[in-house]
């Protein structure tokens, strides 16, 4: 037993010399020395270097070293480069990302999708706009730029679907590192669809901007398949796949569209539309029924009012467990509550006190993405590490009541989108969290004139 406890001790420090070494080649990385100077003795020092020990590498940079998030994006895509062959799960091949419409399959088609169309189609039309720039040649690559920022859906689905899964077995850095680089892309996309509608003739400006902006395209298919993705495989459990794979269409899909939903062998088939389950004992009346039927106590002498005077003296959690919500200024069931909220015109967000969302309403066209992985996660870790500093300050003006409210607004697509946030408090003035709301105003600052009467 000693012995084996000798060995098991030997490993762990051999194995944290290995990712001190690392750490220090890649800190030669950022001090600026080239790839081709620390190659030979990364490998030497990597042998088969494990994702564990990516994530653990990244976000050791940032916690231990105090290297800032921005630059860790940065490094990224040096260091990708000298990790390529040297990652063990590199051939690995799970059975769960062989089944169609699972999550990781997704991810993948879609990644085969986005290659093909970065080194095939657009390299084509990138040559012949480098050797003409016409209007024709300028169309084509205008035309593929359009498609390839589908890759924002691809992106979004990985960063409010899979990063908050991740972050809750305490994977941090990766995701952050890798939100950052997204929209790095993504700003790059739309940098070259600007230059390509309003074309002023630099062409090697735009075409070295193209260059870079194709490569962290294909470094971020590489880090997904053989950093992200086998790193969800190994934490992620069945129910949490099937949990990303039900809320995927809520955000969409990249270039294609799965052929068939995933469905796990042990979970059953979901009723089809207009089935119902085979009715059970008979059941109880319902709150609105229950809430129906006591009103009509007014044709014995007694109120509409008095019937719910009498519903409301029954306790909060009382009321709750039956469906039903006592409020300052009446009485809603749950449905009732949930479905009028959803009605609204507006896109509703809470995150509480501690800065976790913990609600948002589910309209029929929400302006931005959101799913229920949201839920329990910090509100900075639903924006990207660039603008988690203002969230910040936004909370600390409404906490410290320098602010009630604040307001934004942007266009948006087809849309003109007006953001509020209202610092939401108790009768006392204590801060109980913030609310978040989203509209499309663009239809209301087109109103002119006057309407009075139904038409």
């Amino acid at each position: 037993m000693s012995e084996l406890i000798n060995n098991r001790e030997h490993y762990k420090e051999a194995n944290a010399e290995r990712l001190a070494a690392l750490k220090e080649i890649i800190k030669e990385l950022h001090n600026g020395t080239s790839v081709e100077e620390v190659q030979d003795r990364f490998h030497q020092a990597a042998g088969d270097i494990s994702v564990a020990e990516i994530s653990a590498l990244e976000q050791s940079l940032m916690e231990e070293e105090g290297i800032p998030v921005e630059e860790v994006q940065r490094l990224c895509s040096v260091h990708a480069a000298v990790f390529k062959g040297s990652i063990q799960e590199i051939h690995r091949s799970a059975k769960p990302e062989e089944q169609p419409g699972h999550p990781v399959h997704v991810f993948k088609m879609e990644n085969q999708e986005i290659d093909r169309l970065v080194r095939f189609t657009i390299s084509l039309h990138a040559g012949r706009f480098r050797e003409d720039d016409n209007e024709q040649n300028r169309l084509k690559l205008l035309a593929d730029l359009g498609l390839l920022y589908d890759v924002d859906k691809h992106y979004s689905r990985k960063e409010n679907l899979l990063f908050p899964f991740l972050e809750k077995y305490g994977i941090h850095g990766p995701t952050k590192v890798m939100w950052g680089v997204d929209d790095g892309i993504r700003l790059g996309i739309k940098e070259l669809k600007a230059k390509l509608t309003d074309y002023n003739g630099d062409r090697e400006g735009l075409l070295g901007l193209l260059d870079r902006v194709m490569n962290e395209v294909n470094d971020m298919i590489f880090k997904e398949e053989h950093i992200l993705l086998p790193m969800a495989l190994e934490k992620l459990t069945e129910d949490e796949w099937v949990q990303i794979a039900a809320e995927t269409e809520e955000i969409g899909y990249c270039l294609i569209s799965p052929e068939q939903r995933w469905i796990p062998e042990r979970a059953p088939e979901p009723f089809e539309a207009g089935e119902q389950e085979q009715p059970g004992a008979a059941s109880e009346k319902s709150p609105e029924e229950q809430l129906e039927e006591r009103s009509r106590e007014h044709s014995s002498g007694h109120s509409v009012e008095h019937a719910t005077e009498r519903l409301e003296k029954s306790s909060d959690a009382g009321a709750i467990s039956q469906g039903l919500i006592r409020m300052a200024t009446g009485v809603l069931s749950l449905t009732q509550l949930e479905t009028m909220l959803n009605h609204l015109p507006v896109d509703l967000t809470f995150i509480d006190d501690q800065d976790v969302v913990r609600y948002f309403s589910h309209g029929k066209e929400r302006i931005f993405a959101r799913t229920k992985a949201v839920i329990g996660r910090t509100v900075q870790n639903c924006h990207p590490p660039q603008s988690v500093h203002i969230v910040n300050k936004l909370l600390e003006d409404f906490k410290s009541g320098a602010k009630d409210v604040e307001d934004f607004w942007i266009p948006f697509k087809d849309k003109f989108v007006y953001i509020r946030y209202f610092a939401v408090r108790d009768e006392a003035g204590k801060y109980l969290g913030t609310l978040e709301f989203t509209q499309n105003i663009h239809p209301i600052r087109e109103l002119e004139g006057q309407k009075r009467i139904l038409s």
